[in-house]
């Protein structure tokens, strides 16, 4: 009876976990690049789970505020968070006050897609290419204006990277959002935009003269890359995965990571990843989890070297 009753309970263990509803937490407004794939990835991962899976927007702080849910909940709490280069990258190096640690206080899962950033400028404008645009930088330092979606941004260090690589002076202007940096480029209030290209890439009043991506995205094969112009360092791509608490049962994240590769492989998926700038990924929980730890450094060498602050 004994046996009976343990082979019972282990049987039911796994049942009654995946009638949990799962949260997944977006930490950022509806609307951006992290909102959509959040919203890309919750059917399909419904489906392949068994399990409702709940989207909450929980924006603020650069993506901190809904990670430090995360990173603040018990491992079997039945939350994720849509990790990224902001919240768990760059974020931390230029937040002094970070109420968590990216490392630390999540079990990272897996990657959902990694997005290049562009350059945009306005497409009736006298830009053409990144050498023009660099030479009127250099013609008159500072003049040359680029904007980003805020200070202490993938944006804004980037565009202190391009400055850097350059050898030239620009003037980086923050907004709330890319949307409002955007509509001064082409009202010609700004020269250039740096931003991913989710957010910048559609809009047939840009042009984009470089993407920051290892090779040219299918979606744009007519940009070149940074790197293929002379700026290796530009190489960097905006990470988004999947994370939950610390601690989390290693069975339970691997389920999690063989749901979303098996998304992302699916025919629509691929589709709407390539007009993202990106391709589907098979990283396991280790890969993503070594992904995070290899940006970390990286991007606190970078901001330290530009000053580059929050406020």
């Amino acid at each position: 009876m004994l046996r009976r009753s343990l082979l019972l309970a282990t049987l039911a263990t796994p049942a009654l976990a995946q009638a949990r509803t799962l949260r997944l937490i977006v930490p950022f407004p509806p609307g951006g690049t992290v909102d959509l794939l959040g919203r890309l990835v919750q059917p399909e991962m419904e489906q392949r789970l068994g399990q409702t899976v709940v989207v909450e927007n929980r924006p603020g702080a650069g993506g901190m505020i809904g990670s430090d849910v995360v990173a603040k909940s018990p491992a079997d709490a039945g939350v994720l968070v849509i990790s990224n280069i902001a919240s768990h990258g760059v974020g931390a190096a230029v937040n002094r006050a970070m109420p968590y640690d990216p490392m630390r206080d999540f079990t990272h899962i897996g990657l959902i897609a990694a997005v290049p950033s562009a350059l945009g400028v306005s497409a009736t404008g006298r830009f053409a290419t990144l050498a023009q645009f660099l030479d009127a930088a250099r013609a008159q330092p500072g003049a040359v204006r680029v904007g980003s979606s805020g200070n202490g941004t993938t944006g804004h260090a980037k565009t202190e990277m391009l400055a850097r690589a350059a050898r030239v002076e620009l003037t980086h202007v923050p907004y709330r959002g890319a949307a409002p940096a955007v509509t001064d480029v082409i009202g010609g209030q700004t020269e250039g935009v740096i931003a991913a290209v989710a957010d910048i890439g559609r809009n047939d009043r840009l042009r984009l003269l470089a993407i920051t991506s290892a090779d040219r995205a299918a979606r744009w094969p007519d940009v070149p890359t940074f790197k293929e112009l002379g700026f290796p360092t530009l190489e960097a791509n905006n990470w988004f995965g999947l994370s939950g608490p610390a601690g989390m049962d290693a069975a339970a994240a691997a389920r999690i990571n063989a749901a979303l590769v098996a998304a992302l492989a699916t025919p629509a998926m691929a589709q709407r990843l390539t007009d993202l700038g990106t391709t589907p990924n098979r990283m396991t929980p280790a890969d993503y989890t070594a992904l995070v730890a290899a940006e970390l450094p990286r991007w606190a060498q970078i901001v330290q070297e530009a000053n580059i602050r929050a406020d």
